[in-house]
């Protein structure tokens, strides 16, 4: 970092990334160097064969070629790990050092075809022992080239040509002018046109059409807009999401301040409350992880889904006027039933219909809790993917909300595709007409759980008992006077530190500041950050006490940006500065505030058994609030504790403890 400079334009990959992929083929290189020479020394006086002239001159040609490649790999592990992640200074002779090493693949490349084509010709009749080390060495040779032009590939930047018209130092950055803001805005229509075309690279395979097309631009302007303002590569990212773990396992081994431990001591009135909440949530989480049809069934019953599900989902097969969109076998239906425990007569419709920001849903009778039930999916596909990065935000108008508020745009027209099918259908005057008694509850996990919560305010005046459980949301969802609006009829439920309940273009901003800082300030060369990182993801222990440059500043330094973040900056993003600009009045902020819905239930893990022979987890759960979601955490479990599994098996354990309690 900053990105390496070569052949006049930019690549995704920073002076300090070579130390070890270098390492590992320095070792490479030299047994193979060492086996050749062995090779040649033992066989010396044995060339006579047929072709045996070519293969001395080979065999000593190679062992040179090997012994400049060491030396060359040798200096440029050497010069890779000097300075810091952003102090490069002591690696500016990298680049011609590069040039060097890349010089020798000709011949290397030269010796490869020679030595397949001496292999190839038949009237040679040497020793086996030498004929098999020269196809080893053909065969090593062109792996490692093959391997090159893959790793050439992947840190190529397309954009490198054009960043380097204004990443330079010397290069005026005064935007103000018109040759500086043409530049720029050539650059950032190059920029979204190559998110563009990644993203139809890998939707390649589902049918596109107008949705799709202004999904992948809205996509890929937010994605311009977020990664266009800094110079970091991807092992930078790295380096600084494993500083970023380490720093918060730290602060959260601390004691807590007395203040701190005293606001999560509810009241007795309250916890009744949380306990009912909870018991609740474990029965519906029940229903939006069925939503998810045969692929959670098999995930959570890997040995036994399929043999259930072939002998049990073409009895009772309802007609297709009452299902849409199923598989052929009818799986999604049958693993419903099994994760759900319903009859046939208990569902309504089912709806497996998946297009961009139209989801799969289905609505059932609950006559355990006397509720209609309308339980959506997450996210499953890449159109739901799409749908999820639809980002952008839209108002919803309701009248009861004082101030209009802002919603996520895709999981907002998510939402009135189910509104559309459950009023125009009539798919809820049918289930009404059978339950007149009953009340409406929506759920839905993740993507589910976002078009659940939007859905719910949507049906709140026609509904007025109705209620919600979003479990997992995502963090962007609502602006603060829709989430305060939701509170009276909307529950949702966070496990541990899960990543996407708190997923926002704030957060996302945040995440990027805090990366950029950790990574400029710290005086620890990058691959020992790696290391020592990987070391500590993987075994444990304490996390290192990495020196920055941030030891020994006052408070007021603090406040104030380094140097070395600065060059990290190449210039703030659209939103970026919607976060610090005063927005028009007529017109919202591209990405501003967004929050979580209704009342949250935060589950966290307290402890786990030490026993080899057990996986038991104690969870524990509390009441929380937006705020304490406003910022992205870093941890192994990130990402495993959004799962669906995962999240049933919380609510269960702790609606189970809570059964135990009242029985004793």
């Amino acid at each position: 970092m900053p990105g390496l400079v070569l052949f006049g334009r930019r690549w995704a990959i920073g002076s300090d990334d070579f130390v070890l992929p270098g390492a590992f083929e320095l070792f490479v290189r030299l047994v193979w160097w060492i086996g050749i020479f062995v090779l040649y020394t033992v066989h010396k006086g044995q060339f006579n064969c047929p072709g045996g002239g070519l293969l001395h001159s080979y065999l000593l040609g190679l062992i040179i070629l090997l012994a400049s490649i060491i030396c060359a790999l040798c200096a440029l592990v050497y010069v890779s790990m000097q300075g810091t992640i952003s102090n490069p200074g002591p690696r500016k002779s990298l680049p011609k050092i590069l040039y060097t090493r890349l010089l020798l693949y000709f011949p290397e490349f030269i010796w490869a075809v020679v030595g397949a084509v001496w292999v190839s010709d038949n009237s040679v009749q040497c020793e086996k022992t030498v004929v098999n080390g020269v196809i080893g060495t053909v065969i090593a040779s062109w792996i490692i080239i093959i391997f090159t032009i893959m790793g050439v590939v992947i840190v190529f930047d397309p954009l490198g040509g054009k960043k380097t018209f204004y990443l330079p130092e010397g290069v005026s950055r005064n935007l103000e002018s018109s040759h500086s803001g043409q530049l720029l805005y050539n650059v950032k229509s190059s920029a979204t046109r190559v998110w563009e075309k990644r993203i139809r690279l890998l939707c390649c395979c589902i049918v596109q059409d107008d949705d799709h097309r202004v999904a992948f631009t809205s996509i890929a302007e937010l994605f311009r807009s977020y990664f266009s303002d800094t110079d970091l590569v991807p092992s930078d990212i790295a380096a600084g999401l494993i500083l970023l773990h380490q720093e918060q396992d730290k602060m959260e081994s601390c004691p807590k301040e007395p203040e701190e431990v005293l606001c999560h001591s509810p009241s007795s009135l309250v916890t009744d409350d949380l306990d009912v909440e909870l018991e609740n949530a474990a029965h519906y989480m029940l229903f939006a992880a069925a939503a998810y049809g045969w692929p959670y069934y098999v995930y959570t019953n890997p040995y036994t889904a399929l043999c259930k599900l072939n002998g049990d989902c073409c009895r009772n097969r309802p007609t297709d006027s009452e299902i849409t969109g199923s598989d052929r076998h009818n799986f999604h239906f049958g693993s419903i039933l099994k994760i759900t425990g319903l009859q046939y007569r208990d569902f309504i419709h089912i709806s497996f219909h998946n297009k961009i920001y139209e989801i799969p849903f289905f609505v059932a009778l609950d006559h355990k809790k006397e509720a209609i039930v309308v339980a959506v999916r997450g996210t499953l596909s890449f159109e739901d993917i799409l749908t999820d990065l639809s980002a952008d935000c839209e108002d919803l108008t309701l009248e009861e909300v004082l101030e209009n508020g802002f919603v996520h745009k895709g999981i907002t027209q998510a939402a009135n595709y189910i509104y559309r099918k459950l009023i125009n259908d009539g798919i809820l005057n049918q289930a009404f007409t059978i339950a007149p008694e009953y009340r409406l509850v929506i759920v839905g996990h993740s993507l589910g759980g976002g078009t659940a919560s939007i859905l719910a305010i949507m049906l709140r005046n026609s509904f007025p008992t109705l209620r919600c459980f979003a479990f997992s949301p995502p963090g962007g969802l609502l602006s603060k006077s829709l989430a305060d609006y939701t509170k009276n009829f909307i529950i949702s439920v966070i496990v541990g530190k899960d990543l996407v309940a708190r997923l926002s273009m704030p957060n996302m901003e945040d995440l990027k500041r805090r990366i950029v800082r950790i990574v400029a300030n710290c005086n620890r060369p990058k691959y020992q950050i790696l290391l020592r990182g990987c070391w500590y993801e993987v075994f444990g222990g304490d996390p290192d006490d990495f020196p920055t440059e941030l030891d020994g500043r006052n408070q007021d330094a603090l406040t104030q940006p380094l140097l070395a973040e600065e060059s990290l900056m190449v210039h703030r993003s659209p939103s970026y500065n919607a976060l610090e600009e005063e927005p028009h009045l007529n017109s919202p902020p591209q990405y501003p505030h967004l929050y979580l819905p209704g009342k949250i239930i935060h589950v966290v893990e307290e402890c786990s058994s030490k026993r080899l022979c057990s996986s038991d987890i104690k969870y524990t759960a509390r009441w929380s609030n937006e705020t304490v979601f406003s910022s992205i955490l870093i941890s192994p479990k990130m990402i495993t504790d959004h799962m669906p599994d995962v999240v049933l098996k919380a609510l269960n354990s702790l609606s189970q403890e809570h059964g135990s309690c009242l029985s004793c």
